[in-house]
């Protein structure tokens, strides 16, 4: 886990910027942050059949009859995509809770959503009541939402420029890890059983209760003390928390220059950043990065692991064991990416991350044509099932919360972590929905569409993402700024070379006319 590192203790570490402040304020930050995000995705998926079951015995008690398996399905299907909508509003409410309550405020504050939403799960079932189970999941979603944008912000203000990119990278650190302890803890011999799911979905607030005790000890990001607040003194104090050292007069002075090139300026809202264009490729980004990071299919590809575990021969009552794989596949990655980050730059490892993606898309695909016909298709597949995580995991599931980070500055950081939300929950809703029908639909070419995304994010990414690693916020503008002139002075070049053109057949054509008079 990124929060040993063997670090803590390492004065090598400490020398490069890695300090025991920075490391247990990562530590606490996430255990509470994008850790929930993982977790809860994983352990909804352990207590299904017993949920459903749970449903169908309270519509017997209230009406007197069952309902049918497509009504089950569907109630299931809300409770799960709850999830998703409550995420998409957690993301929204991200970047005025950053502002109004700082990045340390709004993510211990967060915890309000999630433990009401442990009570709801857990008095669920003596209530007889599943709409107390939806409720609760909209919550968790909320939670959600907003860690996944401020903790991503906390980080990349709180760290050295050049950890900045490890740092924020131990956000998907923490989302593996989540996912990982969330299949483990949904095992039959641990919460997975039937009697014991509420406390399953419950047990997400013993993270948050974890958070709510430690973070208040650690120091908020120093950016926000000085250009949100003003306070000099108080981001002072940070620094010296957080680098556990006094030689950090050139950090003060890149702070306190961009806070001088912001003046009295406030934080951008959603409708300034949009109408503001020289931001805009910034944004096209981050939001083309965000969207790519849900709609390549990664997280239906725990929904379609039980199959390719079935069809592999695993019996049924293994195929839990063989899924944590899948969870231990995207934490193994996202460590080694943590440790690469630095050396290989953020660009080559996202791109890099969907081109091998949509390599292992196209041998799932012919694996799952040739299952059935040809010996040893099913072991093929899974393979392809584990690398395409691996892949995942080494770039775009960490990398894509960077960006808005690095992009902007601190007056359009919070709305730009709004866009990258939104767009983040929409599309996983939007995914999560459309894949049974994608499934049922295409069959074995299920996966063409989604290598289709990794194509067209790694040629996006390639083209219009420059290099951020060790760079300050100012050169990465300026290489921005240099793209779109370079691009305005190719456009303006082949109008005129139109014009000039143009105006050659015009005087050709009256040359003709006239020789022809």
């Amino acid at each position: 886990m990124l929060g040993v590192h063997l670090f803590i203790t390492s004065k090598g570490f400490e020398r490069e910027g890695w300090t025991r402040t920075l490391a247990l304020t990562v530590c606490s930050a996430a255990i509470g942050g994008t850790f929930q995000y993982g977790y809860n995705i994983s352990i909804i998926n352990a207590p299904t059949s017993h949920v459903q079951k749970f449903i169908n015995e309270t519509c017997m008690k209230r009406w007197g009859t069952s309902l049918e398996s497509s009504q089950v399905t569907l109630i299931w299907t809300i409770i799960v995509s709850s999830f998703s909508l409550g995420g998409l509003f957690g993301s929204l409410l991200a970047g005025p809770m950053a502002i109004q309550f700082g990045r340390k405020g709004a993510l211990l504050l967060n915890n309000c959503f999630l433990f009401p939403s442990a009570v709801f799960v857990l008095c669920s079932r003596s209530a007889g009541s599943f709409e107390m189970v939806i409720l609760a999941r909209l919550l968790v979603g909320v939670n959600a939402g907003v860690s996944m944008n401020v903790q991503p912000m906390y980080f990349g203000e709180s760290a050295p420029k050049h950890l900045r990119g490890a740092v924020a990278f131990s956000s998907a650190v923490f989302t593996a890890l989540g996912i990982l302890l969330g299949q483990v803890t949904g095992l039959t011999e641990v919460l997975g059983g039937e009697a014991l799911w509420p406390y399953l979905l419950a047990s997400n607030a013993l993270p948050g209760l974890l958070q709510l005790l430690t973070l208040p000890w650690f120091p908020e990001s120093p950016r926000y003390l000085l250009i949100d607040k003003g306070d000099s003194e108080a981001c002072s104090r940070a620094l010296k928390r957080l680098r556990e050292c006094s030689v950090f007069n050139s950090e003060m002075e890149e702070i306190l220059q961009e806070r001088a090139d912001a003046g009295e300026a406030r934080a951008k809202t959603l409708r300034e950043l949009f109408t503001d264009r020289s931001l805009r490729r910034q944004l096209c980004t981050v939001m083309a990065a965000s969207s790519a990071m849900m709609l390549c299919g990664n997280d239906s590809i725990y929904f379609y692991a039980s199959y390719i575990f079935q069809e592999a021969g695993i019996p049924t009552e293994k195929i839990q064991y063989a899924t944590i794989g899948t969870g231990a596949c995207e934490f193994t990655s996202a460590l080694v990416c943590n440790l690469l980050i630095e050396r290989v730059g953020r660009r080559l490892l996202l791109a890099g991350g969907y081109a091998l993606m949509f390599c292992w898309a196209v041998v799932f695909t012919v694996a799952l044509s040739l299952q059935g016909k040809v010996a040893g298709m099913p072991y093929l597949s899974m393979v392809c099932l584990f690398a395409y995580i691996l892949s995942f995991g080494m770039g775009p599931a960490g990398v894509t919360g960077i960006l808005p980070a690095e992009l902007f500055d601190q007056m359009a950081r919070p709305a730009a972590y709004m866009v990258a939300g939104s767009m983040m929950w929409l599309n996983l809703f939007l995914i999560g929905m459309a894949f049974p029908f994608i499934v049922s639909g295409l069959g074995q070419f299920c996966f063409i569409p989604f290598g289709g995304v990794c194509v067209a994010a790694c040629v996006f990414i390639g083209l219009t993402l420059p290099e951020t690693k060790g760079r300050t916020l100012a050169e990465i503008t300026e290489e921005f700024d240099k793209r779109s002139k370079k691009e305005i002075s190719n456009g303006h070049l082949k109008y005129c070379q139109r014009e000039q053109s143009q105006s050659l057949n015009d005087q050709t054509t009256k040359y003709l006319e006239i020789e022809k008079i």
